[in-house]
């Protein structure tokens, strides 16, 4: 039976190089998969871009509001991908929690392995609405690790603009969308706990109590 997977790790664990992996493997044996990304998520356009340069085009950008089995479906018939073997989402956490239901369908109802990978929390440690559903219902769930500035094990994904680590505003900000300057310039960074407290305290702000 199919499964729906869902491969979580903070910024840098590999998460798009991983599924650009994935998904020449299914190529190479002449299975058929479809990449599909969140519109949200501007970065690469219509592309998922590895940090390591590698890339793949998205065969599906979903908008909010849509309806993922639906849209899947379509772009399977006219890229003649029958039989359709795994579905390969980047960036699910931009989901929606009833966008992942549909992901769901797709594996249990249609047959079809989905692979999901995305971040668990955002730049404040709260879940995104999709990973949180992906929780829920993923039939299987696989941490990809990656490394702090100090050594340990990163958990936490901290935004900063320019070179200031922030923890205040909207949920959502696309790495290198906040303008023109490098100093407005939007980036991430994946901490461990101690170094995440480390910043917030430097900041003057409390997220982790």
């Amino acid at each position: 039976m199919a499964k729906l997977h869902f491969k979580y790790g903070a910024m840098n664990s590999g998460k798009s190089d991983t599924l650009i992996k994935t998904a020449y493997n299914y190529d190479e044996r002449g299975l058929a998969t479809l990449t599909v990304k969140p519109a949200l998520d501007t970065k690469g356009e219509d592309w998922v871009v590895a940090r390591g340069g590698a890339s793949r085009r998205v065969d599906v950008l979903a908008h909010p509001g849509e309806d993922l089995r639906e849209r899947v479906s379509l772009a399977a018939d006219e890229r003649g991908l029958r039989p359709l073997h795994c579905v390969l989402v980047d960036e699910s956490q931009f989901l929606e929690p009833l966008q992942i239901d549909q992901l769901f369908r797709i594996a249990k109802q249609d047959a079809i392995s989905v692979i999901c990978y995305g971040l668990r929390t955002d730049f404040r440690t709260a879940t995104f609405p999709g990973a949180q559903r992906l929780f829920e219902l993923a039939d299987n769930v696989e941490k990809l690790p990656t490394m702090c500035r100090c050594g340990a094990q990163a958990e936490f994904n901290c935004r900063r603009i320019g070179e200031r680590f922030v923890f205040e505003g909207d949920q959502v900000a696309i790495d290198e969308e906040a303008g023109g300057a490098v100093a407005d310039a939007v980036t991430y960074m994946s901490l461990c706990g101690n170094c995440f407290m480390d910043e917030q305290r430097r900041a003057g702000v409390t997220v982790l109590g």
